[in-house]
């Protein structure tokens, strides 16, 4: 088990007013920008989501381009930081009639007003790379997920032999803040996070088109009887370490 994350960003100095101002000015402009490269993506945590019953947490639902994806059957909730953003969203509500999304809300993804256990499941389109601090953002989505629920996350991960690390780490360096978001992430953090979890697995993880520039995950909160199962287990472990 790691003891310590040893991913450290080129740049420290992006917090949630950047992020807000960012998405603020990408607002006007987001779909047309965004909507095609962020497709499939989207489109993946919808067909994920289909099987599932119950409530949806959307994080980071933006200008709301997957809520129109999602099955009617589910009962959606969508939060943003950002309020031009969620005004955006509210419309698309309005416009395609989507009575199954029954809340748009402003909240930091980070700190969240729900009770634990409060989602059937959670997704987090395009969100890890936005959050200054992404390991307290996969914490809370763990937090409001029910036991046995699902966590599903799209994001770009950053490749160690990729060619374009050097031109996200000068990017990360120089322009982060104003873009609103990181451009470089390692698997690192992820599976640096997990290995601190003995209540989350992962399920699914695979690359997605474009050309692999985003990857799928699929997570799942355990039960609770299957974390208390495998506490003895560790603990077993460790003594014959």
């Amino acid at each position: 088990m790691s003891e310590a994350r040893t991913y450290l960003p080129e740049t420290d100095t992006l917090d949630n007013e950047d992020v807000a101002a960012a998405y603020s000015r990408w607002a006007p402009i987001y779909d047309l920008t965004f909507e095609r490269v962020m497709r499939p993506g989207r489109r993946a945590i919808a067909a994920a989501t289909a099987r599932l019953d119950g409530t949806l947490l959307d994080v980071g639902v933006g200008t709301g381009l997957e809520l129109p994806m999602f099955a009617p059957h589910l009962d959606v909730t969508g939060v943003d930081l950002c309020e031009s953003m969620l005004a955006r969203a509210a419309q698309r509500v309005a416009r395609e009639r989507l009575s199954n999304v029954t809340g748009l809300v402003r909240m930091d993804a980070t700190c969240m007003a729900f009770p634990d256990s409060s989602f059937d499941c959670v997704v987090a389109p395009y969100v890890l790379t936005v959050v200054p601090e992404p390991d307290a953002l996969l914490d809370e989505l763990a937090r409001v997920v029910r036991p046995g629920g699902e966590i599903i996350l799209v994001n770009h991960i950053s490749g160690r032999d990729d060619p374009f690390s050097i031109l996200e780490k000068w990017l990360d360096r120089h322009v982060a803040p104003k873009l609103g978001w990181r451009p470089q992430f390692p698997w690192q953090v992820v599976s640096d996070w997990l290995d601190q979890r003995q209540d989350v697995e992962l399920l699914d993880r695979r690359p997605l088109a474009p050309f692999g520039l985003f990857t799928f995950i699929r997570l799942r909160r355990l039960p609770q009887n299957a974390v208390t199962e495998a506490a003895p287990e560790l603990a077993e472990e460790s003594e014959f370490a």
